[in-house]
């Protein structure tokens, strides 16, 4: 069994891959430090699971996701963040992954997530079964950034955080233009005015 561990940062890509071959003495373990090489060693090898870290500095482990599963390659997913499971676990669920989980959970939660995608079931924790269930209900129910495109959560977090409509182009490798649009139609679906209100409502519903 081949396993895939994608992350920019050596130490956590080791630690990971360490607490694999700790619990899953038979996996093969193959690293890389970015969403680039993740995608291409995607195509290239038949993985028992890829797990990959959410924020890589080129693509992310979503946007990698994303473009496996239109090639039709359906190779199990798990998705690591420091970001709540709140924020995207149901993005990466509808994207096709098989299970999100915090990078702060303990090791326990990160086994039992690898060994449950692994048996060939999708990993959610209870919040996040719930938050499912709850998605019966209406929209307006739901918080307004749960509303938005994933690329325009990503733009909403950047402007939180105090960058430039130039800096985010360039963090994103898109045109100032492309992102001076995603933060209009930020403004317009989520009835704001401006950057201010953006960031006052990033900061209270802890997005940053």
């Amino acid at each position: 069994m081949n396993i895939l561990i994608a992350d920019d940062h050596e130490l956590v890509r080791g630690g990971l891959a360490r607490i694999v071959a700790e619990e899953f003495p038979a996996a093969q373990i193959h690293e890389v430090p970015n969403g680039s090489q993740a995608e291409k060693m995607g195509r290239a090898k038949t993985w028992g699971l890829i797990i990959m870290d959410m924020s890589m500095p080129d693509k992310t482990g979503l946007d990698v996701l994303k473009q496996l599963r239109s090639e039709s390659i359906k190779i199990p997913v798990l998705i690591l963040s420091i970001h709540p499971e709140n924020q995207y676990a149901l993005r990466v669920l509808k994207a096709g992954g098989n299970g999100y989980i915090s990078k702060d959970c303990p090791r326990a939660d990160f086994v039992n997530a690898v060994r449950t995608i692994l048996n060939g079931k999708k990993y959610i924790s209870a919040e996040i079964a719930e938050k499912l269930a709850s998605r019966f209900d209406e929209d307006l129910s739901r918080e307004q950034h749960e509303l938005i495109s994933d690329r325009e959560l990503q733009v909403l977090k950047l402007i939180a955080s105090g960058k430039t409509v130039s800096e985010i182009a360039d963090e994103l490798s898109l045109s100032v233009a492309t992102i001076s649009t995603y933060r209009s139609r930020l403004l317009e679906k989520m009835n704001l005015k401006n950057n201010a209100e953006l960031t006052h409502y990033a900061i209270n519903n802890h997005l940053v």
